[in-house]
């Protein structure tokens, strides 16, 4: 089926306080050497104490009306990407609809961890394309410094905090969506995880902390093997090839990861879009961060072809081919 949905507004929001390696340094046996080696991180921004996935989901709606001049009171549905919600419910959807009283439309979060915002673009594409739905608010907000452990400094010098909010609208002609492939490997479930109610994954036993857990190199080993794959199979369904792009943009995990990926498929690393070196790993938000920060620079074009790649907990994987319009 064509697609009939564009994007047609981004929004974004950091967190005024930086942690920089600098801090770490200070708070834990580190050092800006290790951490920009092993992940090509220079900072990352951190949510106040009082400051949650809602608030920080409100502002990068609230940038993306200033900077495309767009109103929001008739979204006819929600969708938040968000591993870190405020609650286990309400959900972030519904605190983002009470606070611009919008008075009909639906709302829900969905947790795909750091594939979560592309998942939430195939939603939004998918819903407007079948007719049920034409302007839709997708969402990806974390706050991942208030689960990470700090005394593990595998995982305490890779997160941070952010936000990001697209616009998708019908549209016959203009369109963004081009292909998508997905996929999902399970039994990795145990590599990178948060406990909530279940004690064990598959009868193995679980932190009990509440703290993400991340099984480093696992992931690793996945991401290299399965991103390649996929974007393979993304360009073949969209019937493209890889010098069609003008974009990658890859979950930003680290650095060293993106560099493997684009070394395996003979991509040039300078047409990658990241937001991991000022940002850090921002799960869900990663990936339109990435999109927000290029367009910021002025690198984003009208026209350009980009390839979103999301990958993580689960393990599960999404990307998208889209042809950027705004």
């Amino acid at each position: 089926m064509k697609s009939t949905a564009k994007i047609t507004a981004i929004g974004h929001y950091l967190p005024q306080r930086v942690l920089s390696n600098e801090d770490l340094e200070k708070m834990m046996d580190t050092s800006d050497e290790w951490i920009v080696q092993r992940t090509g991180m220079k900072e990352r921004h951190i949510a106040g104490e009082e400051e949650f996935s809602s608030d920080l989901a409100i502002k990068a709606i609230e940038n993306l009306m200033d900077q495309y001049d767009k109103t929001v009171e008739d979204v006819d549905l929600i969708i938040v990407a968000t591993t870190t919600a405020d609650y286990a419910f309400p959900s972030v959807a519904c605190r983002i609809q009470h606070y611009f009283d919008i008075k009909e439309t639906g709302a829900f979060d969905l947790n795909a961890t750091c594939a979560g915002f592309t998942y939430g673009l195939h939603l939004a594409n998918s819903l407007i394309t079948s007719g049920l739905h034409k302007k839709i608010l997708v969402v990806a907000s974390e706050t991942l410094s208030k689960v990470t452990n700090y005394e593990d400094r595998s995982t305490a010098v890779l997160f941070g905090d952010g936000a990001a909010a697209f616009l998708v609208e019908y549209n016959e002609e203009n369109l963004s969506f081009i292909s998508v492939h997905m996929g999902t490997r399970g039994e990795g479930g145990i590599h990178l995880y948060r406990k909530a109610l279940a004690d064990k994954i598959d009868g193995a036993s679980l932190d009990p902390s509440g703290k993400m857990v991340q099984n480093g190199r696992e992931v690793y080993k996945w991401a290299t093997r399965t991103v390649p794959k996929g974007m393979e199979t993304l360009l073949e369904k969209g019937e493209m090839t890889k010098q069609d792009l003008d974009w990658f943009i890859p979950h930003s995990a680290n650095l060293r990861m993106i560099e493997s990926i684009c070394e395996k498929v003979d991509f040039p690393v300078e047409k990658t879009l990241t937001s991991v070196e000022t940002c850090g790993n921002t799960s869900s938000v990663s990936i339109p961060l990435a999109i927000g920060l290029g367009v910021q620079e002025g690198k984003v074009k009208k026209g350009d072809h980009m390839l979103l790649y999301g990958f993580g907990g689960g393990l599960t994987h999404l990307g998208l081919l889209i042809q950027w319009g705004i």
